[in-house]
Parts: structure tokens; C-alpha cells; sequence
């Protein structure tokens, strides 16, 4: 869910909205009450509290996901996404896209057919967090819409074919017929355009011709992301562990989450860990720029690439070292990319097993992961 309304020339009031933490406290936001006009959601079965849903601006589908998307080859896109553009990369069955968030930013859901896997590709800005997900469950495939709604201000999405409502950050049906169902997730990476060009050459972007009128390329956000900011209309929960809005690399596996601040990731550039029993690695690159920052999202600063993937390849626990924006393996001297591709030597074609995982604003993470271990350099 964001602030970002049909006309584009609002951006004046969604500016004026995202003050209004500064000057209000956020329990002064509206609240939902026990109806949800406008839905069809069977209200007896919720796992939470209908108080806790909030009205975020514009009403159901008032910011419309996309359900057709067409997609066009890198070379295309290069004439309007800039290198340093923050994408979000999929690969599933050797089929790679990209989804700008100069795009998403003003449709937050995709649903889309990846290698022929239906997927449900979803970004809420004010949290940052850019998750995919496979849309079919239990042989049913949905098709999910922004609902205008918000739970400790992430998007709540809902599904067209029963109108129960999602969580967007961890999938989970929160009000309606499927409550409990919890949707599997993909790993997903926001990376450069110029880093999804170079792992994937064949891969395709999502294209500009949605059918929708917006000014793709604008940050209705201005200055969001900041470490110093308030989270907009969150009503959860305080963590003291870390700033609100201090980015983290969030990683769910094996019944363990984990959360390794992006402070100490970049200046890093590795980290070695072990999540739910299984050796993995986190990297930092530099190369993409915040989605949040500036007006012009190819303006803003540059905050970096994570990654997040097992170590364990062809029998033996590999561990890495950051050289020049590229990662080297000690036991051969490979080289890697931060989207886990071996480049160059020994292991040049071998890929490391990706685990899902998200670049969130640590408010949010903690909001809904709260047992959530910090990772703080040991």
C-alpha cells in the first residue's frame, strides 16, 4: 500500500502526508472499525484484530495492480531505466525478469507467469520490501489487487477469486476464507539494472506500456528512506534493537529469522552466517541506488545489492571475500557476482542455491518476525 493516488500531479499532498508523522503521533491515523466497505471478505474468520487494519489514502484497486504485463528486451529498456536503477530480478525455470521500481512503485503487485509458474511480484514502499511469491495454492491460482489497506504499515493485498485479505510482507491470509494460508516465496533480489543486464543476458524487463498513465521514474516518497525518519502510519510495536527505518537483510530458513543490518553489510561486503542449521553468506555490493531518496529515482544515492545465499556447493563449504565489486571464493579464486553466478575461473558456470530474503526498513521486519535475531558482527 502507498501513497501514491491516480493524478499524477499530487505530489505535492503525498509530501504533505508523509510529514504527518512529524507532526502527529500515528495512533491519529483512521482505523478500519469492524466492516470493510467495498469487500466481500467473510469477516468470521481473521487471525487478527480488524482495529489493526488502516486506512492508507486511496480505496481498493485506487492503486491498480498490474495483471498483463508486457516486458521488453534490456537494449529497449535502456532508453528510460538508467544502470543504477534499483530492479527486482526473478529467475525461475531459467525464465529471468526484471520489475523496475520506477514501476512498482505505482502498481506495488504484479502477477505474472515466470517460467510457467504463475507469481505474484509485490513491492510496498514504505516498508521496502520487494517480495515474489508463487500465487497457486492447493491447485488454485489467485490473483491478488491491492486492497488500500495497511497493517503496521505494510500493503495488505487481497485475492479476486474469495477476497481474503494478505499480508504482503510474509504472505499470510489475515481476514477471509484462506486466514492461515501462508503463500511460498521466491527468492527475489533488487539488484542494478546494469547488474540484472550482466547475470542475466537474456533476461526481460518490464515494460513502461502498462495502460496506465503515471510518471514513471518519480519518487512520490521524497526522502523516506532515511535512517532518521518515521515509519508513516505504523501503529506496531517499538523495537529498540535498531532504528526504525535502518535498513536490514532479512532471512527466514529453517524456523530461524535472522536480520544483519545493512550498516554493517556494506562496510563488510561479507558476511558468513549460519540460519536454520545451514551455512550461508550475505553480500554488499555497491551498484544500486535507493528507490526512495531523491525525486528522480536514477538521482537518488547508492545503497547497494544484497544477496543471500547457501555456501555448500559440489560437496565442500565455500567462503568469500570481496575484491573490486566482485566476490572470490578462497578454495579455487572464482569469481562471483553478487547474484551468485561464478564468472570467471574454476567454478566459471557453478551457481550458489539462493534463499529468499528482503532489504527491509527494520521496523517492519521486527513488526511482524519480533523473536527476530540481530546479527551484530560476531
Amino acid at each position: 500500500m502507498s501513497l501514491c493516488f491516480l493524478d499524477p500531479m499530487s505530489e505535492t499532498l503525498i509530501r504533505l502526508l508523509l510529514l504527518l508523522p512529524l507532526l502527529l503521533p500515528v495512533t491519529a491515523a483512521p482505523a478500519c472499525g469492524q466492516s470493510l466497505p467495498g469487500f466481500e471478505t467473510d469477516l468470521s474468520k481473521r487471525s487478527i484484530d480488524l482495529d489493526e487494519l488502516v486506512a492508507g489514502g486511496p480505496p481498493k484497486d485506487g492503486i491498480p495492480a498490474l495483471d498483463d504485463p508486457l516486458f521488453v528486451a534490456p537494449e529497449a529498456a535502456a532508453g528510460w531505466l538508467a544502470p543504477q536503477e534499483p530492479v527486482v530480478a526473478l529467475e525461475v525455470n531459467e525464465d529471468a525478469r526484471a520489475y523496475p521500481l520506477q514501476i512498482l512503485i505505482w502498481h506495488e503487485i504484479v502477477n505474472d507467469r515466470v517460467g510457467g509458474v504463475p507469481v505474484a511480484v509485490t513491492f510496498c514502499p514504505l516498508c521496502y520490501s520487494a517480495v515474489a511469491y508463487a500465487r497457486t495454492v492447493d491447485g488454485t491460482t489467485y490473483t491478488f489487487g491491492v486492497s488500500g489497506l495497511l497493517r503496521h504499515a505494510d500493503l495488505v493485498m487481497f485475492d479476486r477469486q474469495t477476497e481474503t485479505l494478505w499480508q504482503q510482507l510474509n504472505g499470510e491470509a489475515i481476514v477471509g476464507e484462506l486466514t492461515g494460508t501462508v503463500l511460498d516465496p521466491l527468492p527475489a533480489q533488487i539488484v542494478s539494472f546494469a547488474q540484472f543486464r550482466a547475470a542475466y543476458p537474456g533476461g526481460r524487463v518490464l515494460s513502461r506500456e502498462t495502460g496506465h498513465r503515471r510518471d514513471y521514474g518519480r519518487n512520490p516518497y521524497v526522502g523516506y528512506d532515511d535512517i532518521d525518519q518515521r515509519p508513516f502510519l505504523y501503529r506496531g510495536p517499538q523495537d529498540e534493537r535498531l532504528p526504525p527505518m535502518e535498513k536490514v537483510v532479512a532471512v527466514s530458513h529453517g524456523g530461524e529469522d535472522k536480520a544483519y543490518p545493512h550498516t554493517l553489510t556494506r562496510a563488510r561486503r561479507v558476511v558468513h552466517d549460519t540460519v536454520g542449521g545451514t551455512p550461508i553468506v550475505v553480500f554488499h555490493a555497491p551498484g544500486a541506488v535507493s528507490a526512495l531518496d531523491e525525486a528522480r529515482i536514477r538521482r537518488s544515492r547508492e545503497v547497494g545489492t544484497t544477496g543471500v545465499f547457501e555456501v555448500r556447493l559440489g560437496g565442500r563449504v565455500l567462503r568469500f571475500r570481496y575484491e573490486d565489486g566482485r566476490f572470490v571464493d578462497e578454495a579455487t579464486g572464482s569469481t562471483w557476482l553478487v547474484t551468485g553466478q561464478a564468472i570467471a575461473g574454476p567454478l566459471e558456470g557453478q551457481r550458489l542455491t539462493p534463499l529468499p530474503h528482503g532489504d527491509f526498513f527494520a521496523f517492519a521486519w521486527f513488526a511482524f518476525k519480533p523473536e527476530t535475531a540481530v546479527y551484530r558482527g560476531e
